[in-house]
This record gives C-alpha cells, sequence and structure tokens, in this order.
C-alpha cells in the first residue's frame, strides 16, 4: 500500500548558501521574488536574513547551518513541515558541518523532497507546474526497514 502526501500550492520551501554561495542565491532570489512570494519560506542563518531583506517578505529563520541550522532544516523534512529544497552549497570547499549536509540531503532522499543544489536545478525546478498546484508525493514504503530484527 502506498502512503502519499499532499504539496500544497503554497509550498514550504528551505533556501539554505554556503559562504561562497550567498551572493549567488540571492541573486537567483531577486529573480524568481514573484514566484518566491507566493511560498512559505524558511532559511538558516545568515542566508534567511540576506533573503527577507533582498525580497522584503517574511521568512523563518532557524540557526546557522554549522551552528544546527542543517539539522534543524532535516528535522523539518522528517517531520513533514517541508516541502522543497533549495540549497546552493559549494562543492569546491570543505566544510567542517559536512556530515550535517549530508544527512540534510539523504533525508530529502528519504522522505522524496524535491531539491535544487545549483541554478539550473532550481530553474526547473521553480518553473515547473507542478510548484504552483497540489501535488501527491509517493512516501516510500518503509515498513520492513521499521519491522525489521535487530
Amino acid at each position: 500500500m502506498q502512503t502519499v502526501k499532499t504539496l500544497h500550492a503554497r509550498k514550504r520551501i528551505a533556501l539554505i548558501a554556503h559562504d561562497h554561495k550567498k551572493a549567488e542565491l540571492i541573486e537567483w532570489a531577486t529573480y524568481n521574488k514573484n514566484v518566491l512570494n507566493r511560498h512559505e519560506l524558511y532559511g538558516t542563518g545568515t542566508t534567511g536574513k540576506l533573503i527577507e531583506a533582498a525580497l522584503d517578505v517574511s521568512v523563518r529563520k532557524l540557526l546557522s547551518g554549522p551552528l544546527g541550522g542543517d539539522q534543524q532544516i532535516g528535522a523539518l523534512i522528517a517531520e513533514g513541515a517541508l516541502d522543497v529544497i533549495i540549497f546552493f552549497w559549494d562543492p569546491m570547499e570543505a566544510l567542517p558541518h559536512d556530515p550535517d549536509i549530508k544527512a540534510l540531503l539523504r533525508l530529502s532522499v528519504v522522505w522524496n523532497i524535491p531539491v535544487a543544489c545549483n541554478r539550473a536545478s532550481a530553474d526547473f525546478l521553480m518553473t515547473s507546474p507542478l510548484m504552483h498546484q497540489e501535488y501527491e508525493v509517493i512516501l516510500p514504503d518503509y515498513s520492513q526497514y521499521l519491522g525489521r530484527k535487530v
């Protein structure tokens, strides 16, 4: 039996960027301001503050990524409280919180959450007709995993 979760037309979007990608995310968000304003926005640390200022819109600001913000995003994913992740991460820089980043991305896959990791994928995601209507996400069946004998 499949379990589905309905994503409403007004999505809950997390906007995250590493330090060397913040300017690019702000530029992208400003270009997509009219689309983003239709949704509920979340952001980690400084990124949330910058998005809020650039778009003149309310952003639910979490902790900075290295201080637990990535884990907060992961928890929101696991709780079903986020619908989309836009995460401009820096592939050229090792970061002390890399395990947290990997965990966040892993949870996105576990719970079948759309993720964009660069400008091109974010553009494709935001211009999809599915972004602006209800959408039923098929949730993976983890009953065998949960019922395993350990």
